[in-house]
């Protein structure tokens, strides 16, 4: 297994260049070649790093090796080609981790596990692909089964070959552009590398006849419809992750979701083709932890001299650097904009080149902490033509919307509908607290470009846990237990956690449990209802029990919440 990988990865470095001029399907960006070779990368990184671990105990030598390929591959997975080839070796671990002898029979049914793996990743599977060929080889490897491991081996290869010849009869897109399909070339190099290994022969194969793919030209369409590539990984549990999946696919198209295998939870790859970028990760944010997030807008994806090296670069660029920045001490405007003041003073159409924010926030002290940060803040429970006029009111043609609040955020969803009409492009950052959108706006770039500065925003706000302190207003039954009409309630991520009596010591138990998950800066925003002392007396024992923890508070005048926490 690891000289196959070894072998493998050297072989598509060999064919990166050709494998990218054969790639017009699903979009013809040019870097299925590039995409295969640094999934693959990161495969026998995985490997390498485990070099003296030998098997976990329940999977042979070779099954170990081959779950480290598996899970590589899907934590560096790049593109649609390179999460598929992740299932294919996820599918080759399951079936022949607890073989003990790999022989041709075991080699056909782990190839069939294999293809299976790669149909059930893909929302909309189509035949002329890197599917067709694994199946093809499947096939070929179950009709020489009776043979010895060598025989099934150049079986499959050959299945393979014949399949990707035939790609073009299956593809338009292919037969237009005279090549066959990119990723199943990759996987018949692949086969052929197995070959090698297995038999010690080299295989005979020619190059397949293949001329430039045209690049993408700037505004123009892709084969696909679609004008972005998103993809990241993702913590969630499954049945999360099934309902992400649906709201994806009416999103976009070329959609993968691919996990580690685990029962419950674990790490997933998502991969799909949007234009609506804020949606596609919004429906992360929703199922789960997602990071390592990427964007690729196809016109950027490929010059007609891009060399493979260049293309790995771009591949590489669109990945956001991690963490986000503390929220520093923030210079309070005089007075909060208003969004309808701001609506009359506008300029008569967005700057094709502007960016602003419109941020939901009820309370003056958080309506001036956001209009610090260069935000036009609307009050709580906007209505969709309240939010709209904010959004115009920032005279800007790029608009980050920060909700704070599930109302707010449907009907941002609406707004952004609604602008996109008059030439506006809205991004929904899914923020459910105003501790939220200030991390959120302090790591805002205008140097970067809009896609990746509503990812970088999107991130931050992911990063920081929220929670708040009220009091109950009726007896009911929490999660937590029992509570009573005027118990303090302390709620993290919008769940009961703690109930109590006093509101100093539940605000002191409800930051110690979240700083014992770990932390760096926390936020303290103060209500309108909260009695004198309240915030010295957090701030005081945060400052004593946790050192190194540094703490921001702010007088927000929320109503209803005495206090509001942000942990990053």
């Amino acid at each position: 297994m690891r000289r196959w990988c070894a072998s493998g990865l050297a072989t598509l470095k060999r064919h990166q260049r050709e494998i990218d001029d054969l790639n017009v399907y699903p979009v013809p960006d040019g870097d299925t070649g590039t995409n295969l070779v640094l999934t693959l990368t990161s495969a026998q990184q995985a490997l390498t790093m485990d070099l003296d671990t030998g098997a976990d105990g329940t999977s042979t030598a070779h099954g170990h090796a081959l779950r480290l390929l598996a899970r590589g591959a899907l934590l560096g997975a790049r593109g649609n080609s390179g999460v598929i080839l992740s299932q294919i070796l996820r599918g080759l671990a399951d079936a022949l981790g607890p073989v003990p002898e790999v022989r041709g029979r075991e080699l056909a049914v782990a190839l069939r596990a294999a293809s299976d793996a790669a149909y059930a990743a893909v929302a909309r599977p189509a035949e002329g692909t890197l599917l067709t060929v694994a199946s093809a080889a499947a096939d070929a490897a179950e009709r020489a089964a009776d043979g010895e491991l060598p025989r099934v081996t150049r079986a499959a290869a050959s299945g393979a070959a014949t399949a990707l010849a035939r790609t073009p009869e299956q593809l338009p897109a292919l037969a237009r552009a005279g090549v066959v399909d990119a990723g199943g070339r990759g996987l018949c190099l692949l086969l052929d590398a197995l070959v090698e290994v297995v038999t010690g022969e080299r295989p005979v194969a020619g190059t397949p006849t293949a001329r430039p793919v045209p690049s993408v030209a700037a505004g123009e369409s892709t084969s696909t419809g679609y004008a972005y590539e998103v993809q990241f990984l993702l913590d969630a549990e499954p049945e999360a992750v099934r309902r992400m999946r649906a709201e994806l696919a009416a999103l976009g198209d070329s959609l993968v979701v691919v996990g580690d295998g685990s029962p419950t939870g674990g790490t997933w790859q998502v991969h799909v083709h949007v234009d609506d970028i804020g949606a596609a990760i919004e429906a992360g944010v929703v199922a789960g932890r997602p990071y390592q997030i990427s964007v690729t807008r196809f016109a950027d994806q490929r010059a007609p001299e891009a060399t493979p090296a260049s293309a790995a670069a771009a591949a590489l660029d669109h990945t956001p650097a991690p963490g986000a920045t503390p929220v520093p001490g923030a210079t309070l405007a005089a007075e909060p904009v208003s969004a309808h003041d701001a609506v009359r003073a506008a300029a008569p159409g967005p700057a094709p080149d502007g960016r602003g924010a419109v941020v939901v926030a009820a309370g003056p002290g958080i309506a001036e902490l956001l209009a610090g940060e260069g935000a036009v803040v609307v009050p709580g429970n906007p209505s969709t033509g309240e939010l709209l006029d904010a959004v115009r009111a920032t005279g800007a043609a790029r608009v980050v919307v920060l909700p704070n609040d599930p109302n707010a955020q449907a009907v941002a969803n609406q707004v952004a509908v609604r602008a996109h009409r008059s030439g506006v492009k809205v991004s929904v950052v899914p923020t459910r607290s105003p501790v939220q959108a200030l991390a959120a706006l302090a790591v805002r770039d205008p140097a970067r470009r809009f896609e990746d500065d509503v990812i970088a925003m999107a991130e931050a706000a992911g990063a920081c846990r929220h929670a708040e302190v009220c009091r109950a207003g009726r007896d009911a039954l929490t999660v937590a237990g029992p509570c009573r009409a005027g118990d303090v309630l302390a709620l993290v991520e919008g769940e009961v956690h703690l109930i109590g009596t006093d509101l100093v010591e539940t605000s002191v138990a409800l930051v110690d449990r979240m700083l014992g998950g770990g932390g760096e800066l926390v936020t303290l925003l103060v209500g309108a209802d909260a009695p004198d002392g309240l915030a010295e007396a957090v701030r005081t024992h945060i400052v004593g029990r946790w050192p190194f923890v540094e703490v921001h508070t702010y007088p927000g005048g929320q109503p209803r919440f005495p206090l509001l926490v942000g942990v990053e």
